[in-house]
């Protein structure tokens, strides 16, 4: 059950502020956002990605992604916490406090 620790499941977090004053960049924007939808990453805001990850080497994989990713201009943030400290998030919609998402279930195939 080491595997499944709260310690060594990892969550990436990706924070971006892409220019969109041209088509181009309008364009360039956009596919960067639907390429990490495609690496497995879902809106947590408009500007924020996350990801679950098994452990710290997956989350390493899909870091490496995000960078081969990054289109020329813009500002992008990347961020790897353990489950554990995403656990302790606080979210609030208005005044009142919602819960966390749940984690997508993890899959053992061995």
């Amino acid at each position: 059950m080491e595997r499944f620790s709260e310690y060594r499941i990892m969550w990436v977090l990706v924070f971006f502020d892409l220019p969109t004053g041209t088509k181009k960049e309008r364009k360039d924007a956009a596919r960067f956002r639907k390429d990490i939808m495609g690496d497995g990453f879902t809106m947590f805001q408009f500007s924020i990605y996350v990801r679950h990850c098994a452990s710290s080497e997956n989350a390493a994989v899909h870091v490496r992604r995000v960078k081969a990713l990054m289109p020329e201009y813009g500002k992008i943030g990347i961020l790897t916490i353990t489950d554990k400290q995403f656990e302790n998030i606080q979210l609030f919609y208005g005044q009142k406090a919602q819960p966390p998402r749940a984690a997508g279930q993890q899959l053992e195939l061995f």
